[in-house]
């Protein structure tokens, strides 16, 4: 796999090459840049598997950069290293499949390269709903260990907030920006709204209850923390209840 070093910082790109040197099935371009204008040329010239780059450098830097480069025909998977963890969720929204803090670790890196390695580049330049055709029983997400696939029946809910839906499963949670509405149509057997911002999954549901204020909360198992559910949903929550 070909790979395209992009820092402003001569030593991280040295530091970097040693690295991916390093690494079995990888090999760093002998061609590097310091700006993401000069890695567009160097991504159009020479077609890499993999863009390892850095996020602030002077002229475009990389957030910039990656996203015109998710727009090319044949796109790298991009991988931010950066010495900054406060654009992860611009990183992804450019099409980043990982997001590394400097100083990398050699393991972190095999990893995130693993990682880019096996998805196709054509795939994730579409990959504009984060739902994965080929994987039905899966959601796709990108964290900062790559694009993470979370099996829909590890599930418990989907919460929204702003333009990002949060997914509750078993293992943790991860941020994906699907609409609800288009979760519900693709998952209705298997979620059920009870709030404008929320999806809960049928089979998780253990109960109702109402606190002194007459607001209504479902009990899901495995969540420590009742659900809001409002009270146009609580007539379907009680039928659905009747049938698990």
């Amino acid at each position: 796999m070909k790979v395209l070093i992009v820092d402003d910082e001569p030593l991280a790109r040295e530091r970097t090459r040693y690295l991916i040197g390093r690494l079995e099935g990888f090999e760093a371009l002998e061609h590097e840049t310091a700006n993401g204008q000069e890695a567009l040329v160097l991504c159009r010239q020479h077609e890499p598997d993999i863009v390892l780059m850095d996020i602030r450098m002077p002229g475009m830097g990389g957030i910039e950069a990656a996203t015109q480069m998710s727009q090319m025909d044949n796109p790298p998977a991009i991988i931010f290293c950066t010495a900054y963890d406060n654009h992860a969720l611009e990183a992804f929204e450019a099409q980043a499949v990982g997001y590394l803090l400097k100083p990398m670790r050699l393991d972190e890196l095999e990893t995130a390269l693993t990682r880019a390695r096996k998805i196709n580049r054509l795939q994730l330049a579409s990959l504009d709903s984060h739902l994965v055709p080929e994987n039905p029983g899966h959601i796709a997400a990108k964290t900062l260990r790559g694009l993470e696939l979370v099996p829909i029946a590890d599930i418990l809910y989907f919460m929204a907030d702003s333009k990002y839906v949060t997914v509750h499963h078993k293992n943790g949670e991860v941020l994906i920006d699907d609409p609800l509405k288009a979760l519900e149509a693709k998952h209705s057997e298997r979620f059920v709204r009870i709030h404008r911002n929320a999806l809960v999954c049928r089979e998780a549901i253990e109960g109702l209850s109402r606190d002194d204020k007459g607001h209504s909360f479902i009990h899901l198992k495995g969540v420590e923390q009742p659900l809001s559910i409002s009270r146009r949903h609580v007539p379907s929550i009680k039928q659905i209840m009747k049938s698990l």
